[in-house]
């Protein structure tokens, strides 16, 4: 992706914002979600800024338009919660710890890989 195709996805982020309703209707909901969404976007662009590898580029513009599509079609601007509780299928040591961590970090959605461990 070029600078120009990263720079388009913000303005259309931002686009979103400014006409975003929420689905409760209320002008406070609406105002509050449409500062989360500009917040959000303006926050993790900016902690993305100095990426050069095209790779990690593709994932996160991969991620931002996921996030942007579930946020459209479920009229909810925040993440969806994953309900894998943690380390709720392993010791607190060992093989098996090391191997649960793996299959959770393999196991979390592209739109979730901006966000930190809960």
């Amino acid at each position: 992706m070029s600078r120009s195709d990263v720079l388009s996805l913000y303005r259309r982020v931002l686009r979103i914002a400014r006409s975003w309703t929420a689905q409760s209707a209320l002008p406070h909901d609406t105002d509050t979600e449409r500062k989360y969404i500009a917040q959000e976007a303006r926050t993790l662009f900016r902690q993305n800024q100095q990426i050069t590898d095209p790779e990690s580029i593709k994932r996160c513009t991969e991620e931002c338009e996921a996030r942007i599509e579930i946020g459209l079609h479920y009229r909810n601007p925040y993440p969806r919660p994953t309900y894998l509780p943690p380390m709720g299928l392993a010791t607190q040591k060992g093989r098996k710890l090391r191997a649960q961590q793996r299959l959770r970090k393999q196991a979390k959605p592209v739109y979730l890989h901006s966000h930190d461990e809960t």
